[in-house]
């Protein structure tokens, strides 16, 4: 993404509608902020209905990386959440070897939310709030080329890391469990969230895809054992993620938004308060005229370089420095408070970035997929969607 920027960053023609490409979060806030700036802004979406990709999975939409709390943020972005969104303060982790640890902290750890297309999801309140600010949202409109002012935020394109799972109904109490086990989740993490009698259990891992049907057995089994997990009518699901530190951010002279700007915590996955602030910085370099790339690298990059650090360090020191983590510093103290500072840039984090980053390219690509027979869509081996023209 190296081209000349023929419209992020051009002086603002207030009377020309603005395209958005994709109706994710990312988009979608973008659109917002434009219509509260006074532009027209047209969100057209390839999928039949907002939420698409999603299966009612539960996730987080995390607060621990910034002081400011994250719907604080989305509300000084003329965001109003008018989707579910549940505050957790508190949870279980277990190493490799099934010890047992408390992390929490006195504010949100992050807030639970469900995706897809019913009421109370989070895309389905984003929806909401930008119909209600005016944007116009277009679904079944494949774009092929572009004319005019745009926005892109197609989402992943490619996976560097998936999650794999189930959702499912029971009777549960209300919890959340967190493992850190190379066998259940390689280089990554295995998960269970329950709230309000639904659940999900996942295997979020970063390599290995090609096993991914083993890890999510595993892991099922594990969280049987440890957190007395009981399904009622799973559904499999699954979702991918794809990390990038883009040059620019702009293709074809437009603004390039959320996952598919690669914008994403290369450490733990998350990417929706990521793909949140690029969409509005993108409608902040229309309105006002300014540099996107500029302001994406001012706003987002020194976390983003952080995270890359964070992911090379989590990788290297494998299962008994992450249990070491867990017991010394995340347990026992304010976890929230202990996640911000190792979300923060620091010197270590800035030195180390150099070699991180020449690792984490390489890591990119799943070495356990011969691409035989690989009827995976994870890896690297697919092809990819259309192209956009732009003209």
């Amino acid at each position: 993404m190296n081209e000349p920027c023929k419209h992020a960053g051009q002086p603002a023609d207030q009377s020309k509608e603005v395209t958005v490409v994709g109706a994710g979060p990312a988009g979608l806030a973008c659109a917002i902020a434009l219509a509260r700036a006074g532009r027209r802004a047209v969100v057209r979406e390839w999928r039949k209905t907002i939420g698409a990709r999603f299966h009612g999975d539960l996730q987080g939409l995390e607060n621990w990386s910034d002081e400011t709390d994250v719907l604080k943020e989305l509300e000084s972005s003329g965001i109003v959440p008018s989707f579910d969104a549940h505050p957790v303060y508190n949870g279980v982790a277990f190493d490799a070897w099934g010890a047992r640890y408390e992390v929490g902290s006195g504010k949100p750890l992050y807030y639970l939310v469900h995706r897809g297309p019913e009421a109370g999801s989070l895309d389905r309140g984003l929806l909401d709030c930008a119909q209600k600010a005016g944007v116009e949202v277009r679904f079944n409109d494949r774009v092929n080329a572009i004319d005019g002012p745009a926005v892109l935020g197609v989402g992943p394109r490619v996976a560097d890391a998936i999650a794999a799972g189930y959702v499912f109904e029971t009777d549960m109490p209300d919890g959340n469990w967190l493992c850190l086990d190379d066998s259940l989740a390689p280089d990554g993490y295995s998960y269970l969230l329950v709230h309000d009698g639904r659940g999900t259990v996942a295997s979020c891992m970063f390599k290995g895809f090609k096993r991914q049907a083993d890890y999510v057995e595993r892991t099922i089994a594990m969280f049987r054992d440890r957190a007395g997990l009981v399904m009622r009518k799973p559904r499999s699901f699954g979702g991918f993620a794809n990390f990038r530190l883009p040059r620019t951010g702009v293709q074809g002279g437009h603004p390039v938004i959320g996952e598919q700007a690669g914008f994403q915590d290369a450490l733990a996955g998350f990417g929706m308060r990521y793909a949140i602030r690029s969409g509005v910085l993108a409608a902040q370099s229309l309105i006002e005229g300014v540099d996107y790339t500029g302001l994406w690298r001012k706003e987002l990059l020194p976390r983003l370089r952080t995270s890359v650090s964070n992911r090379f360090l989590f990788n290297v020191i494998g299962d008994r420095g992450r249990s070491w983590v867990l017991s010394h510093i995340l347990s026992g103290k304010d976890t929230r408070a202990q996640l911000q500072r190792s979300y923060r840039p620091s010197l270590p984090t800035r030195l180390l970035f150099p070699l991180a980053r020449l690792c984490y390219r390489k890591n990119l690509s799943d070495k356990t997929c011969d691409h035989v027979n690989c009827s995976c869509v994870w890896c690297r081996c697919g092809g990819g969607g259309s192209r956009l023209q732009f003209t």
